[in-house]
Order: C-alpha cells, then structure tokens, then sequence
C-alpha cells in the first residue's frame, strides 16, 4: 500500500507565515489605509495609463482606442513643454530661497533664548495649514492693481508712481505666484530644519563652548557639518511640493495672462475640465509625462544623494 507523501513547505515560507500570523493585527489594522490608498491613489494611477490611450471627452460612450498617439502628440505639444518649463522655472527659483530662508529661520528660533519662539514658529506655520485655493482669492485682493493694499501703500510713499499689476501682466504674473507660493510653504521646510537641528549631539555644543568658540565658529564647525546630510532629502521633498501649485495658481491666474503662469497641472486641468470640447484622453496622457518628468527629477536628486555619501565614506 502506498502512501501519499506530504508535500514539504519551503523553510522562508514557513517563516514568513510564521511572522504574518504573529503580526496578524498590525496587518488587520492596516487594510483600511491599503483600501483608502488603492482606491485614491492607486486605482487613479492605473486609470489614467488606461484613459491615456484612449480618444474621449470623458463624458460621451464614445471611446476609441487610439495607442500612444496621445503621448505622441503631447511630445509634440508647446504648450505641453512650456508648462513644463514653467513648472521648473518656480523649482529652481522657489526651491532654493525656501531651503535657505528656512534655514536661517530655523537657527533664529532653535535659540533657547530668543522671546516668543514659539509665536513665531506658529505666525510662519499658519500659512501651511490654510487653504492654498483661499490664499490665492485673498492674495489676488491684496495684489489687485485698483484698490489692493500692496499698490496703495506703494503709491501713497511715492515708490511707484502708478499702481502695477501684478497679476494682470505676463512679466509680473510668474514672480508674483512664486513669491506668494514660497511664502504660504515656507513654514513646511523650517518644520524640517527644526527637526534637523534637534538631531545635533549638545555634548558638541558644549565641547565647543569650552574650546571658547564663538556662535559663528560653532555655526561653521559644528551645526551646518551635522545638518548637510539632511540637506539633499530636504530639498528633494521641497521640490516634489513645489510641483504641486495647481490650486494657488489656478485661483490667482488661471494659468494667464497669455499662458505666463501656466505650470502643467493647470494646463491638464483646462484640457480635461475648462475647455469648450474637453480631452480626457489627451489630458491623462500629459499628467502620465508628468509623472514620469517628477520621477526623473526624483531619482536625480536620490542618485546625487548616494554620490555624495560615497564621496563622504572615501578617504
């Protein structure tokens, strides 16, 4: 009589099994954000590859399915590569005086002994958690060329002698957004730079006081050396954000004048939804490039990262 034999488990299995079971609840605990994510961001992902290769208003059943001839004709696009350019234009600028100012900040109010730290800290973080698209309606009052704050105060002190306008004009337009984009964010990256300096030994600030080194000597030979290793990851999360100005630019030019602020979620926006004969299809085919151009930029700033730590671990 013969029997049959057990089939044997592979030993990482085994011990993979093991380990799930023995963390079951942090799995258990873990599918409602596994749901929220593929539904929200996963799920939209794929969609969108999907859509791209399709000719669709995104309203009619007429869907033909046209292959990479979107992405060819977004290749092709100016206004596609403009956008882009503009979305790089307020990285290199805003990216940047962000991660300097913030860090400047940072040093200011990382003193023990500076009065109402606290206060400030709060005044420069406010921005961040206030709505972008609010920002941008009250930040085009404040700007507005007939009555707004900014050009009575400029003409009453004789610094212009006519209001300017900020936003109504193509050369005006691009630095306006930028610097209202830098000051709403501003307080995310000191947020990081504060975290950074709390990482510093106080027993290298103490060795440095009893060598009589001054705040200048100590800023320069103890704290910048033991902040540069956040210095990349820093920044690289200060781009990715600074991509991500739809909303303030959509409320405060619409893209306009004369496409000057037309970054390229604003103009996937107006292929998809804000134009007369709507193109999904076209439309998730430029966001697709998009997100390829943003992983590009990514793992540029990732390989920079690991240059320099190998340049750091050579003698």
């Amino acid at each position: 009589m013969t029997s049959l034999a057990t089939p044997r488990i592979p030993r990482f299995l085994s011990r993979a099994a093991q380990r799930i079971w023995a963390n079951r609840w942090v799995y258990v605990f873990l599918v409602p954000t596994l749901l929220l994510f593929g539904t929200y961001t996963v799920w939209p992902m794929l969609s969108s590859l999907a859509y791209a290769t399709l000719d669709w208003n995104g309203l009619g059943q007429r869907q033909e399915f046209v292959g990479l001839a979107n992405f060819e004709e977004a290749l092709s696009d100016p206004l596609f590569w403009k956008s882009l350019r503009i979305t790089l234009v307020i990285i290199a600028v805003t990216v940047p005086i962000r991660v300097l100012a913030a860090l400047g900040l940072a040093l200011l109010l990382n003193n023990p002994r500076l009065p109402f730290a606290r206060l400030f800290r709060t005044a420069l973080f406010l921005p961040v958690v206030t709505t972008a698209a609010i920002i941008g309606i009250v930040t085009s009052l404040v700007f507005d060329p007939g009555g707004g704050p900014v050009n009575e105060f400029l003409v009453s002190t004789g610094l212009v002698d006519q209001p300017i306008d900020f936003l109504g004009s193509s050369s005006n337009a691009l630095p306006t957004v930028m610097l209202v984009h830098t000051w709403k964010w501003l307080g995310i990256t000191l947020i990081y730079w504060l975290a950074a300096l709390q990482t510093v030994p106080r027993e290298l600030y103490e060795a440095a006081q009893v060598d009589g080194a001054g705040w200048w000597r100590t800023l320069r030979s103890v704290t910048l050396p033991q902040l540069m290793p956040f210095l990349v990851i820093i920044v690289l999360l200060t781009a990715v954000e600074t991509m991500q100005v739809f909303d303030l630019v959509q409320t405060m030019t619409g893209g306009g004048p004369f496409n000057s602020t037309l970054v390229t979620e604003v103009y996937i926006y107006q292929l998809a939804f804000a134009s007369p004969s709507p193109r999904l299809g076209y439309a998730s085919a430029v966001g697709v490039l998009f997100g390829l151009a943003t992983l590009v930029l990514v793992t540029v700033q990732l390989l920079v990262v690991r240059l320099l730590r190998h340049r750091g671990r050579q003698p």
